[in-house]
Formats: structure tokens, C-alpha cells, sequence
């Protein structure tokens, strides 16, 4: 458990710096720019977090790969798979950037944005869809080094490049007067910074990305691997991040005041469970090294203490939020703006009291990914986001509800995917047990 903490630590300070990104780009927008630009930057964020989803869902399910070639000291298969993987994730990542800047038009019909909100969205995205190529660079290095062992090196640029964000935030916005485009601006400036700063650190340390002439090709076991693990990965993070956009539309119906509300309390929603997230990728790290090394009593006692450890942060944190609700929404928005901060304050207190299922919902993501099944994160996925989606429409039509029925959308589908999860872990571990003994 102690060495999975100490990798697990940096990674998960690391997801809180990556959110910062767009937490002091909502911050300083709801402070200065005022609720329709905070409108835009909100529900920006959310086109952006499901167009990069499937970027790094195709690195997370690279890394798991990475991490079984290099438990089992084949170095040649995973030097290929580094060579075929950032091809692959290469060009995909060339793809999105062409159609999310040909749609943007369409994008914004279909996210239902309202008129007042569009010219900030217009603004903000075309500068933010510039960094889908820096997500990629930091994306697949950092996971390339984590799977290796090594969380702390991607922690480190993510900590400089987050620090960078927050002074070009400040004087794009305060001293320049760009607007919403100028945090935008500020925020690629910043990946591309890390992505860039990164992938260097990587070519001078690691003698794996010098990929050896005779590994440079295509091994078609290799690539129905790598698409075995990736594309399901891939999958299942943009379903997720697709029922997450589904209902984003479903909030811009309500108008600039609830988009701003969402856009705050879905930041400190994120900031708040994002080290848990990112726990539940340290341990798929962690399982998928003893998977292919072999070793599944190690594996059986992770679980256990991850599921403890989870459950442990999910309370305290839960209890923070809940407790400093109102606070927390004030921070993003000033006294003009008191609406959106009682309607984000009762967001975050319903969302907050279920953490523990986020908690472990990540931790079983994680787990079915390194064992190679993916198919089973995606079923999981579908049910959380299935019924959040479902929900979110049904119960916000019912008057005495509203809106608050997207919030209680949330944490049922979270519980019901936790509940299929067990199920499968049973059932996995039981087929496992089945197969020893014979």
C-alpha cells in the first residue's frame, strides 16, 4: 500500500494542477469578465474535456500496454508499441483539430447555447481548440513515464506550465483586455509549454523513445493489442464525456445564470474529486505491472487498501464541500451574481454528498482496464452516464424539480455503475480463482 501511495502522490497532485487550468481561467473570467462569459468558459470546458477524452482515453489504454511490456522486460515490443501508438494517437489527434474548427458553427446549435453566451464561446473556442495537439504531447509522454514507474517528472511540468497560466490569465485579461479569448490564450500557451518541456525531458532520459530502426514497423499483434486496449479505453471516456455534453445542452436551456452556476460548481466538483481520479490511474498502473508480472495476490491485497484509501478521501472531502458550499461558488462569482451562487451552492451539496461513488467507480475503470477488459470499464460507463442522461431529462421536466433534477441525476448513476462494478469484480476474480485450479 506505501508504494502505491508514493506513486500514486504525484499523480494525483498533478490532476489537481491540470485542473487549474481552467479553474483560474472560470475564476478570473466570473470575477472580471462577468456571468456570460463565465457562461462561455463553462460550457467551452465541457466541448473540450469530451473532444480531448478521446485523446488521452486512446493514451490511458497506450499506458496500460506500456505498463504490461515493461512488467515483463520485453523492450522491443514495447518500443513498437511506442512507435505505433503515437502514429495512431498522432493522427486522430490531427483529426479532431480539422472537424472541431470546420463544426464550430454546428457545435454551438447543438449545445443549445444561448444568444447572449455565443460571441464569448465564439472567442474562447478558437483559441482553445489550439491546444488539442499540446494535449496529445503531454498526454502520451506523461502517461508513457508513469507507466515506466516515473509520476513525479510529468507532476513537475504540470506544476511549472499551471504556474505560467496564472500570470498569463492575469495579464491577457487585466493588463492586455482580450477577453475571454486572452484566457483561452493564456491556458494553450501553458499546455504547450508542458507538452513541449515534457517530450524533450523525455527524449534526453529515456533511451525507449529512441526507437530502434528494426522496431520502427507495424506488428499486427501489437496493433490489435493496442486497439484492445485503447480503442475501448477511448470508448468508454468519450461515452462518458459525451452524456457529460448531452447534459451540458440540457443546462444551457436554463439560461446564462445556470450555465454560470454549472460552469463554477463543476470546477470545484472536478478539483475536488480529481485526486481520487487520478488514484484510480496510478492504480490501474500499479495492477496492470503485477498483471503481467504475474502477480495476483499483490493485485487482490491493492484492491482492498485502494478501496479503503478511496472511501477515506471521498468522506473528508465530501464533508468540506458540503459544509463550505456557498464559500466556494462565492469565490467565482462576485455580489451581482448571488443567483448563480445559491443555484451552484445546491449543485455542489447534493453532487458532494456521493463522492464515495465517484471514488470507486474510478478505482474499478482503472482495475478492469490493467486486467485487460476493458469491454467491462465501458459497460460501466454507459450505466453511470446512461442514467445520468436518462434522468437529467426526465426529472428536470417535472416542475416541482427543474433543474435540480440534473443534480440528482449524478450521484443514482454513479451508485448503480459501483453496484455493476462489484458484480464484475466478483465474477472476474471467481473466473480467476476457477482457472488456478485447474
Amino acid at each position: 500500500m506505501k508504494n502505491l501511495l508514493k506513486f500514486a502522490f504525484p499523480i494525483m497532485v498533478g490532476n489537481v494542477l491540470q485542473q487549474l487550468y481552467n479553474v483560474v481561467d472560470t475564476l478570473i473570467v466570473g470575477r472580471y469578465l462577468g456571468k456570460n462569459a463565465l457562461a462561455a468558459v463553462g460550457s467551452s470546458y465541457t466541448l473540450m474535456v469530451f473532444v480531448t477524452s478521446i485523446i488521452l482515453g486512446l493514451c490511458m489504454g497506450s499506458s496500460a500496454f506500456f505498463s504490461m511490456q515493461f512488467g515483463r522486460r520485453d523492450h522491443d515490443r514495447l518500443q513498437q508499441g511506442i512507435y505505433m501508438a503515437a502514429l495512431m494517437i498522432g493522427a486522430v489527434t490531427l483529426a479532431l483539430n480539422v472537424f472541431v474548427y470546420a463544426g464550430m458553427q454546428g457545435i454551438l446549435v447543438f449545445l443549445r447555447v444561448p444568444g447572449e453566451v455565443v460571441p464569448y464561446m465564439k472567442a474562447y473556442l478558437l483559441w482553445i481548440f489550439a491546444g488539442i495537439a499540446a494535449t496529445f504531447l503531454y498526454n502520451f509522454t506523461a502517461n508513457f513515464l508513469r507507466a515506466l514507474g516515473n509520476s513525479l517528472i510529468p507532476l513537475c511540468f504540470l506544476g511549472a506550465s499551471a504556474v505560467l497560466n496564472i500570470f498569463l490569465d492575469l495579464y491577457f485579461i487585466r493588463v492586455l483586455m482580450w477577453g475571454v479569448g486572452g484566457a483561452a490564450a493564456a491556458t494553450v500557451i501553458s499546455q504547450y509549454a508542458a507538452g513541449v518541456g515534457i517530450l524533450l525531458y523525455c527524449i534526453k532520459k529515456y533511451p525507449q523513445v529512441h526507437i530502434k530502426k528494426e522496431n520502427r514497423r507495424w506488428n499486427p499483434s501489437i496493433l490489435r493489442e493496442l486497439l484492445g486496449l485503447s480503442s475501448l479505453t477511448c470508448l468508454q471516456q468519450s461515452v462518458m464525456n459525451f452524456g457529460i455534453l448531452m447534459v451540458q445542452g440540457l443546462v444551457n436551456s436554463f439560461g446564462p445564470v445556470v450555465m454560470a452556476a454549472f460552469a463554477a460548481a463543476v470546477k470545484i466538483d472536478s478539483f475536488a474529486y480529481s485526486p481520487v481520479q487520478d488514484f484510480g490511474n496510478a492504480f490501474s498502473t500499479y495492477v496492470a505491472q503485477n498483471y503481467g508480472a504475474g502477480k495476483r495476490e499483490r493485485i487482490r491485497r491493492g484492491m482492498r487498501d485502494a478501496v479503503l484509501s478511496a472511501l477515506i478521501f471521498c468522506t473528508v472531502i465530501s464533508t468540506l464541500v458540503v459544509c463550505f458550499a456557498k464559500p466556494l461558488m462565492s469565490m467565482f462569482l462576485d455580489e451581482s451574481s448571488a443567483d448563480a451562487v445559491l443555484v451552484g451552492a445546491g449543485y455542489l451539496r447534493i453532487e458532494a454528498s456521493f463522492y464515495f461513488g465517484i471514488g470507486l467507480l474510478f478505482l474499478f475503470y482503472g482495475y478492469f482496464r490493467a486486467v485487460n477488459k476493458p469491454g467491462i470499464s465501458v459497460i460501466l460507463t454507459v450505466v453511470s452516464l446512461g442514467m445520468r442522461v436518462l434522468l437529467a431529462y426526465l426529472l428536470s421536466s417535472l416542475e416541482p424539480l427543474g433543474v435540480t433534477g440534473i443534480w440528482l441525476s449524478v450521484p443514482v448513476g454513479w451508485i448503480l455503475a459501483d453496484a455493476a462494478g462489484v458484480y464484475f469484480y466478483g465474477k472476474t476474480r471467481a473466473e480467476e480463482i476457477c482457472r488456478l485450479s485447474h
